[in-house]
Formats: structure tokens, C-alpha cells, sequence
């Protein structure tokens, strides 16, 4: 029977079996034998060296870190108000608005937390071998400003405490009740390696430190400074504990220097009124026999704070 449709033929007769395609997607042969060639390498594929790949996925990460800096940089850079970094900090000390330590202007529920029923406890362990002078300055100057229960006590790891430091905040007598008293401050004399401090004693961590203590008790006067000012006075506080009280001859005679030099600028260590700072200073030169041996600046401002009276009580603790 004739066919109803003529198709022509798809290959011609000049191809030969063998060059018609045996699969759809040809691959290389992951069997082959050991030693023999590779095949070669399919038109359109794309070989890639894992060593590149790994550079590209640096330096892709190392952008993306330079974008993130140079975002924080220009959010940095619309804070800064001053047209030149170079300013001069003395400028800024002097307009840092200072309150006087006799006014009563600081709020100790907003500063330390509202204890409904309870009477703030300032609780302080110290050991009577190397007395924290500059605690007891602080706590006369806080007695100036607000109603104080004060407390000394003895541990039972302390064998023996000299008299004096027994009745170092004077003669105590209740005259008031408990919840009249705005703070209780309890210094306890016990064999301690520095001095520890905890205000809530249920939760919270002991402070360690003369100097950080101080920090502690001095912000309760509720003094605001600005950051430069407060770095000042941080920097003085360390320098004073860790070079003047416990450091050799030759880095207390370069501390003398720096202190001379920046009380011929002003009356105090730092700005024109009384800081953490100048209590501390002052402690550790009483403490350590340098003051005799002080240059002049200094000689002039350490007579500055034994004309008040919190200063001049803790000279007889020395005697």
C-alpha cells in the first residue's frame, strides 16, 4: 500500500552510525582507569579554582566591613559639633557646672533605688592594718549633707583594732529611730586583702577598692561633671591608688610633678572645687610619709584640705 505522507529523511547517508549521540547529557566516566587521561573538558562548562573562590569570599567579606565602618564613622561624625578635634580641656573644666557639697539639692532614693520601709545600708569591710583614710573623709563630708547612722564593728578575724579606729566616726549614740536616718553607713574592721563594700546586701556584687569605693560614695552627692571631667578624675583616682599609695619612689616623685604642675593651674586637682580625686590624693600622701618632702603647689593645696573639717578629724587618726 502506497504511503499517504512522503517524509525526507533527518540525516543524510554520508553520517555514520557511530557519530549519532548515545545519551542526552553527556559526562565525563568518574570510573575510569587509574592513569588514564581525563577526558576532555565539555564545551560551555566553567572550571573553578577553589583557591580563587576563597579570595573572592574575603575580599567580599573585607567590604562589607569597610561599609559597616564607614556607616558608624558618618554616624560619629554628625555628633561632633566642634569644628576642630584640637580643643583644650582646661575650657571645659572651667565651664563644668560644679554643686557645692553643702547643698542638699541630691536625692538619695533617685540615685540608690526607693526602699519602702527600709533604711539604706552602705555596709563596708576594711582591714585596720592599712585603714581607707579616704572612706572616712567621704563619710564625714556625706554627714554634712545628710543623716548618717554610722557603726563600727570588729570581725572575728581581726584579733585586735586600735582604739582610735574603733571610734574613728566619733561617739556614736542613737538618738533617733532607724527609719528617721536617711543612710546607714557600717564600717566593719576585718582581715580583708582590700577594702569591700555592698550597698543592697541580698543582690548585689561587692564593690572591691579604696578608689572605686570612693567613686561610689562621692556620686552620692549627686555632682554631675561632663566626660572629659570625668575621665580627669577618674585617671587621678587610679594614679593616687596605684603609683602614690602602692607605687615605688620614683613613680610617686613623677606623680608630685604632675600634681604641682596641674595646681599651678587651679586650686584643686581638677576644676576649682573639691573632687573624689583631691580626697584620695591626699589620703595616699598622708599615708605614705610623702608629704613633708611635696613641692610647693602641692604643700599649698594639701593645707587647703586640712582647713576643712572632714580632712583635719582623720589627721588625728594618723597621730
Amino acid at each position: 500500500m502506497p504511503a499517504m505522507y512522503k517524509v525526507r529523511p533527518l540525516h543524510s547517508a554520508g553520517v555514520l552510525p557511530g557519530h549519532l549521540p548515545t545519551s542526552m547529557y553527556p559526562v565525563p566516566n568518574l570510573h575510569r582507569a587509574a592513569g588514564t587521561a581525563a577526558p576532555p573538558p565539555q564545551v560551555g562548562a566553567r572550571e573553578v579554582d577553589p583557591s580563587l573562590e576563597a579570595l573572592e569570599s574575603r575580599q567580599e567579606e573585607i567590604l562589607k566591613r569597610l561599609y559597616e565602618l564607614k556607616s558608624a564613622v558618618d554616624g560619629l561624625s554628625k555628633m561632633i559639633q566642634t569644628p576642630d578635634a584640637d580643643f583644650d580641656v582646661t575650657n571645659i573644666i572651667q565651664t563644668d557646672e560644679f554643686s557645692p557639697l553643702t547643698t542638699n539639692g541630691a536625692d538619695l532614693d533617685l540615685m540608690l533605688g526607693k526602699d519602702y520601709g527600709a533604711l539604706k545600708d552602705v555596709v563596708i569591710n576594711a582591714n585596720p592594718s592599712l585603714p581607707p583614710l579616704s572612706l572616712l573623709v567621704i563619710h564625714s563630708l556625706l554627714c554634712e549633707r545628710y543623716k548618717i547612722l554610722s557603726a563600727v564593728h570588729t570581725h572575728s578575724s581581726v584579733k585586735s583594732v586600735p582604739e582610735n579606729l574603733l571610734k574613728c566616726f566619733g561617739e556614736q549614740t542613737k538618738k533617733q529611730p532607724r527609719h528617721e536616718y536617711q543612710l546607714g553607713f557600717t564600717l566593719i574592721w576585718k582581715d580583708v586583702p582590700k577594702p569591700q563594700m555592698k550597698f543592697s546586701i541580698q543582690t548585689m556584687c561587692p564593690i572591691e577598692g579604696e578608689g572605686n569605693i570612693a567613686r561610689f560614695l562621692f556620686s552620692l552627692f549627686g555632682q554631675k561633671y561632663n566626660a572629659v571631667t570625668s575621665t580627669l578624675i577618674d585617671s587621678w583616682v587610679d594614679t593616687a591608688i596605684f603609683q602614690l599609695k602602692e607605687g615605688s619612689s620614683k613613680e610617686r616623685g613623677a606623680v608630685l610633678r604632675s600634681m604641682n604642675a596641674a595646681l599651678g593651674k587651679s586650686s584643686w586637682l581638677v576644676g576649682n572645687e573639691l573632687t573624689v580625686a583631691d580626697v584620695v590624693a591626699w589620703c595616699a600622701l598622708r599615708q605614705t610619709g610623702t608629704a613633708n618632702t611635696a613641692p610647693a603647689n602641692v604643700q599649698k593645696w594639701m593645707k587647703s584640705c586640712e582647713n576643712l573639717a572632714p580632712f583635719s578629724s582623720v589627721m588625728k587618726l594618723l597621730k
